[in-house]
């Protein structure tokens, strides 16, 4: 989805956010120092298979997805990173990497670490990896409908710290 796309589909949804330009970078860690957003507000789109078909793991920037978390949190048998391969087709107008956290938009379901919930708002790529979207939290989860859920363990906080 390129930043016009989500641009007209956030306005058609009454959406107020704004849009964050940086330089290039194509971490989520390095964004956050860019943009000058804490990394806790800074989210990161994560592409997993559970049961062999792909979905979005939504977290703070900081953070690795617990594969056995999310695996518990979905009720499934399998869950694995996905390679870029897998996805590669299915968000043919962003960047590899970039791609915004809206499962909706792709015909995937969405899962969201719950800090996330906890704040005022949150900010992701927005299909390149120059610029960002800032919207309020609750606007994200009434158009993602994530499911919230524990998607990060106490040793990927310790090393992100």
């Amino acid at each position: 989805m390129s930043l016009t796309t989500l641009k007209h589909f956030l306005d058609r949804e009454g959406i107020k956010y704004i849009v964050i330009s940086h330089s290039l970078a194509y971490t989520a860690q390095s964004i956050a120092t860019l943009s000058h957003i804490p990394g806790q507000e800074l989210a990161k789109t994560v592409i997993v298979r559970i049961d062999g078909r792909l979905a979005m793991a939504v977290l703070p920037a900081s953070s690795h997805v617990d594969l056995a978390m999310l695996k518990s949190a979905a009720g499934a048998n399998s869950v694995e990173l996905a390679s870029e391969m897998d996805f590669e087709d299915r968000f043919p107008d962003c960047e590899t990497g970039a791609m915004p956290p809206f499962g909706n938009l792709y015909g995937m379901p969405v899962f969201a670490h719950e800090s996330l919930a906890k704040n005022k708002e949150i900010a992701f790529n927005a299909g390149t990896h120059r610029e960002l979207v800032q919207l309020a939290w609750e606007d994200f989860e009434r158009l993602a409908k994530p499911r919230i859920a524990r998607l990060v363990g106490e040793r990927s906080k310790q090393r992100a710290a």
